[in-house]
């Protein structure tokens, strides 16, 4: 049985899984694995969905505030042998919701074109290709994708 909770980022099993996706980035991103890390610590994200089988965590997201109507999605992570089940999905839809619930009406984010399935992930949820934001503008390996909630 499947079930999803909402916590923060000092929730034990959501720093579990962002060392898993750390190394797994730095594998994907090799040389420059550097620039992307420093923007993706985890201690100014307030707001975390851990999904559950049973009691065994499969996957992770997160968000955080960017002004008064954006909230950037961060740190989505889903453990090799839980992928391709729709958790991944479930859990940005999760997000989504607890973001509007909040007030905010646009989520952004950015991966890397290293990251094909992240990138399926965003376009079948409804995400459009944006012009890259912030600390990504000009970085040729990044995507950045927008949805309004």
């Amino acid at each position: 049985m499947r079930k999803y909770i909402r916590t923060d980022a000092d929730h034990p099993d959501f720093c579990a899984l962002v060392r898993l996706l750390d190394a797994d980035l730095a594998v994907r991103d090799g040389e420059e694995h550097a620039f992307y890390a420093q923007y993706n610590h985890i201690v100014d994200i307030p707001n975390v969905v851990l999904a559950y089988d049973g009691e065994s965590v499969a996957a992770c997201g997160a968000f955080k505030k960017l002004d008064t109507y954006t909230v950037e999605i961060k740190r989505m992570y889903t453990l090799p042998g839980y992928r391709g089940k729709g958790i991944a999905q479930e859990v940005l839809s999760r997000l989504e919701f607890w973001a509007k619930e909040m007030g905010f009406s646009r989520c952004i984010l950015e991966t890397g074109k290293k990251q094909p399935e992240a990138i399926r992930l965003y376009g079948k949820s409804g995400y459009s290709v944006i012009e890259n934001y912030g600390q990504y503008a000009g970085v040729e390996n990044s995507v950045c994708f927008e949805k309004c909630v």
